[in-house]
Parts: structure tokens; sequence; C-alpha cells
């Protein structure tokens, strides 16, 4: 499912009418019918209600006086409040705006702050707002008039649905500028747009519908837009059909590397996520001091003590155990628990040259290549990093508010200048490839900020490589199944609470839900 940039929407919408023939005001009109029918799903009851259409004078504002017109057919009490001089609106905007006085809908010019000011007393009367302000193509802050706007609209406490995105938020990045509109729904069209699906805009978006309007298929696919939204079918790709004969040789090997004093754990659930997302066999390697530990954590996987001098690390002195147990792997995950001492920083370094199968880095080997990021282009095989934004600030060597800034485009340009996949973890995690691709995950809540999530989405990831799923696909899916883990525990258990090593134990039942 594509989801789009302000500028290539605008683009599918300028090749339609120039180069389809569709008209302008044919998708301005098919816009506002498909957002009232949505609507009235979310408002059965708006007969004889008020509602309060707050318009621009632009393209949005059309789409709103088209719902005008619908609206008032349906028998709700509409009033346009035009935050412009009438003869300020143009194009097919106009066109709808005159439509409006034989249907006797009121139009009140609210140009400035002091005709809104008069007209407090209506203005407080509505019972439902419907934001037909600014529209997609925002990039400037909101000041001024139109803030004052909006924080009185947020404030009325009364049910907002917005026509295409919420005002005041960035389509192509989902942050606010200076100030957004609070939806209760919003009808979109044509296709969702990124700052919809990534936070904080998907919280502002509140239920969202994309509305069909005409826009050809091949016209989406010249434009070709880049992001998508991991769906059912693009999460099921991952997911390898097991043969009537299959046994634990061939569902796949791998080798986990991780672990360090107080945190054993890590290595432990990403071992255990992998044979629970169907790896046939995993072997975590651990310092030998810690191996006892390992041990009583988990009965299914195998482990492989290394030499560590009694320090509980890893260093030189595990390198060739190491590279013996690369042998027969289909995947290496790298760095749950691994700890950061400069001995065990040289080790990794060295063992990234020797290994030959896909590579997913998480944590602690996350941390160690920061400071080298440019290892990644000398590897000749796939390598998959999971940071969360703390991670990815270190690795990009800026802050974590710059990171979750633009996380697409932070993940995006990571994936492209140093070839490899990044998995962005946070609510609506991103998967980033090298060829620009970039996916957003839908599943997944608040309950997943709790330690040791991280751990198990590596186990997850590389289990799925480990049985033959490709890179790309084995990071959407591992993804979606660890959000949609979660959300069962949420369902069942409340919002919070829940544990890693419960989502670990739910993904078997997720995987039966997802292939049905």
């Amino acid at each position: 499912m594509y989801l789009v940039t302000a500028e290539e929407m605008r683009e599918m919408d300028r090749l339609t009418i120039d180069s389809f023939g569709l008209p302008g005001r044919l998708l301005m009109e098919t816009a506002g019918r498909g957002a009232t029918r949505f609507f009235l799903d979310m408002f059965p009851d708006c007969r004889g209600r008020r509602v309060g259409v707050v318009a621009g004078r632009g393209n949005n504002g059309g789409d709103g006086f088209v719902m005008a017109r619908c609206l008032a057919e349906a028998g709700a009490r509409v009033t346009i409040f035009l935050l412009a001089k009438k003869s300020q609106v143009g194009g097919d905007a106009a066109a709808n705006l005159n439509l409006l006085p034989p249907l006797n809908i009121p139009v009140i010019e609210l140009p400035d702050a002091d005709s809104f000011s008069r007209h407090l007393p209506s203005l407080r009367h509505q019972a439902i707002w419907i934001d037909a302000i600014l529209g997609t193509g925002l990039k400037a802050e909101v000041k001024a008039y139109f803030k004052e706007v909006i924080s009185f609209i947020n404030a009325s406490e009364k049910p907002v649905f917005c026509v295409d995105i919420p005002s005041g938020l960035n389509a192509d990045t989902g942050q606010i500028c200076g100030a957004c509109i609070q939806g209760n729904a919003t009808a979109t069209f044509g296709f969702s747009k990124i700052g919809q699906q990534a936070y904080p805009g998907a919280a502002l978006t509140g239920k969202l519908k994309v509305v069909d309007i005409g826009i050809p298929k091949l016209i989406a696919d010249r434009v070709g837009p880049k992001q998508h939204l991991t769906t059912p079918a693009i999460a099921r790709e991952g997911l390898m059909k097991r043969a009537p004969d299959a046994h634990k040789g061939s569902t796949g090997h791998l080798l986990v590397v991780g672990g360090s004093p107080g945190k054993t754990g890590a290595a432990a659930m990403t071992a255990v996520s992998a044979l629970r997302v169907g790896a046939g066999l995993v072997t975590a390697c651990i310092p030998e001091s810690l191996n006892p530990v390992l041990e009583t954590l988990t009965l299914e996987a195998m482990t492989c003590p290394l030499p560590d001098k009694g320090l509980g690390i890893l260093c030189h002195t595990a390198r060739e155990f190491l590279i013996t147990q690369l042998h027969g792997k289909r995947c290496v995950a790298l760095g749950p628990g691994l700890g950061t001492h400069p001995n065990t920083r040289d080790l990794l370094f060295e063992l990234l040259t020797e290994i030959k199968v896909p590579m997913v880095l998480d944590a602690d080997a996350l941390n160690c290549i920061a400071s080298r990021p440019e290892l990644l282009t000398s590897l000749h095989v796939p390598v998959v990093l999971t940071p969360h934004p703390g991670e990815m600030a270190r690795l990009t060597g800026t802050d974590t508010r710059t990171v979750q800034e633009d996380r697409i485009s932070c993940a995006r340009k990571f994936a492209g200048t140093f070839r490899c996949h990044v998995v962005l973890k946070g609510a609506g995690t991103v998967v980033a490839h090298p060829d620009g691709t970039v996916y957003i995950n839908p599943t997944g809540n608040a309950g997943m900020a709790a330690g040791g999530m991280g751990d198990v989405l590596t186990g997850l990831i590389a289990g799925l490589i480990a049985q033959g799923a490709s890179v790309e696909a084995a990071c959407r899916t591992g993804v979606y199944l660890h959000g949609g883990a979660a959300d069962a525990l949420a369902e069942k258990k409340g919002p919070c609470g829940f544990l890693a090593s419960e989502v670990m134990h739910r993904i078997p039942e997720v995987i039966r839900r997802l292939s049905t």
C-alpha cells in the first residue's frame, strides 16, 4: 500500500487531470462525496445537528464546500466559516463555493481575528467541526490568526472531522507545524500520506479512511512512491512455507553472539525468539563465565561458552572459537547484551569481516559500530541494523530529537549511504532498504515500552532469515509479527505491564492468524 508525500500526491492529481483527462472539479466532487460517506459513518446522528465547516481559500476548502452540500442534503444544519474573503477563493473551490447560496447554506466570512471574535457565539454553538483549512501542502509554521483558530477548535471539545489531513500537520514527516488540529477522524484522498502513519501525526489523525478519488493505477505507478504501509499481505512474504518432510536441519541454523554481566537475558530472548518464529536450530555464543546462567534461561537453544579470562566479556581470545561456530549458519545475530568494552569492540570489528552470511546487528553492536560506521560499506553480505532512536542518533552523529523529527528520511539516508537495512524502532517502526524503499509498520502499542522488546525483535528477524526469507521480507515480517503479538497481549491483559518474554511466546499464534 503506497504512502505518499504531498508532492507525490500533487503530481498524481496533475497527471490525472492533464494526461488522463479527468477534470479537477470531478476529483474534488468525488473527494468531497467520499469524505461525506465516511463522515456519516462516524456521525450517523448528524441530522438536525449544527456542523461547522471551517474552510480555507484553497482546494482543501473546496473539498469542504462539497461536503457542506452533501451534509445539508442529509439533514445537517451546516454553516461555512470561511477564513478569507469570498473574492479570494479561486479555481474549482470557487465553483463549489458558488453552489452554496441556492441551497441556503450560510457562508460567514472570517478573514481576520477581529471577525472571528465577533462571531464567537455562533462558533460556540457548533456540535461537530469539519476541518478544511490548510490541506497537505503546508510546510511553514502555523502562526497568528490560523493558530488562534486551530487552538479554538481544539479547546472546544467538540468532535473534529478532518478533510484530507489535520490542518497544521506536515504530510511528509508527521510533525506539527506550530499548531495542529486534533482530529477524531480523517478522510484522506487517493493514498494515505506519510505523516498520517508517522507519529505524532498518526495520533492527531484519528480514525483514518482512504477515499478513492479515481487516480488510475498506471498514474500512481508512474509516480512510483517509495514509501509503503506494511499490510498483512506484505507481512506474509517473510513466512516460509514448509515441506511436509521438513526437519530441524532444513529450517535454518542461527548463531547468536552476545551477553555480558547483567545482560545475559538479552542473548537468551534473542535465541528463544528465533525458535518461536520457526528457526530449526539456534546456537548462542556467550562468555563462558555466564554460560551457566544462559543454560538455565533456555532449554531448546544450544550454547557455546567462549573463553573470557574470567571477565564475563567477549574479547580476542574468543575469535577462533567464533569463527569455527560460523560453519553451517545461515544468519548471525550480533549484539544483544554484548557490552561495549574496548576488547569486545575490537573483536566485533574483526568478526564482521569474517562473517559470510546475513547479519542482524542490535544493541551494543550498534553502539560499537557508531564509532566506525564506514565499516558497513566494506561488508559484502546483507546487514540489518535495528536501532532505537538513541542508537540511531549515535550512528548518525546527531541527537534523538533530530532523528524523531523525520524518522523516514533519517533511516532512508543511512540505509542508502551505508548499503544496509535499517529497522528504526519506535511507534510506527520504519524499515528502510538500501534502494530507498521504506515501509512503516502499523502494528504495536505503547505497552512495548519495556526492556527486552528489541532483543525479541532481533531474534524474529534473524530467525526468519535463517529459514530462507529474503532480508527485506524478514525485516518487514519480523516487525509486523512483533507488534502483532504485543497487540494481542494488550487486548487480553491491558495496555501495559506485559513482558518481552510474553511477546515472544505469542509469536506462533500471530503467525497462525497471519497465515489463514
